[in-house]
């Protein structure tokens, strides 16, 4: 059987892929990630095919406070990421990645026009990021498959936030969708 074509294909060298807050603590709470499984196998297919064209891969780690103090073991990257040392991470303590960090620096320094979002939760720092994205003037790739939360209504908010975003500040596909050259 042929592979599927990608439906949208974009420049490497003007977009990044951004992993938002896929972070151990959030694994580890009393209410599952959301198709864990199927989130991690997304976005990793999706860093492999970036890291095969050489584009650029962010990770955005958030701490705070409560469960995500830097430096202790929740804080940390899930195990299963292809993270490797020369990755770029950016840290953070809002919702929105761009709030109190260098991201547009950093992206701005590398000619990004387009970012490609995943990562948790949908409900908060993926919806931030994707509205902080387009306020400071990219286009805003959101993965619809590529985002999670640990909600006991996850599906529907993740179709609610897919719809909600699609309106006015991202353009939705899915993982097998894209395409990088």
């Amino acid at each position: 059987m042929d592979a599927k074509q990608p439906g949208v294909v974009l420049d490497r060298e003007r977009t990044a892929l951004l992993i938002i807050d896929v972070q151990r603590a959030l694994f580890s709470r009393s209410r599952p990630i959301y198709k864990a499984e199927d989130l991690l196998r997304a976005i990793n297919d999706l860093i492999a095919m970036w890291k095969r064209s050489k584009g650029l891969v962010i990770y955005i780690q958030h701490s705070n406070d409560k469960f995500m103090k830097k430096n202790v073991e929740g804080w940390r990257l899930h195990p299963d990421l292809s993270i490797e040392e020369t990755d770029i991470i950016v840290h953070k303590h809002h919702g929105n990645a761009f709030e109190k960090t260098n991201l547009k620096e950093i992206l701005d320094s590398n000619g990004i026009e387009t970012i490609v979002i995943t990562g948790l939760v949908t409900q908060g720092c993926v919806r931030a990021t994707s509205i902080g994205g387009h306020e400071q003037g990219y286009r805003v790739v959101l993965v619809e498959d590529g985002h999670s939360n640990y909600s006991n209504k996850a599906e529907k908010i993740i179709k609610r936030w897919n719809r909600d975003l699609s309106k006015e500040y991202v353009e939705l596909c899915s993982s097998d969708e894209i395409g990088i050259q």
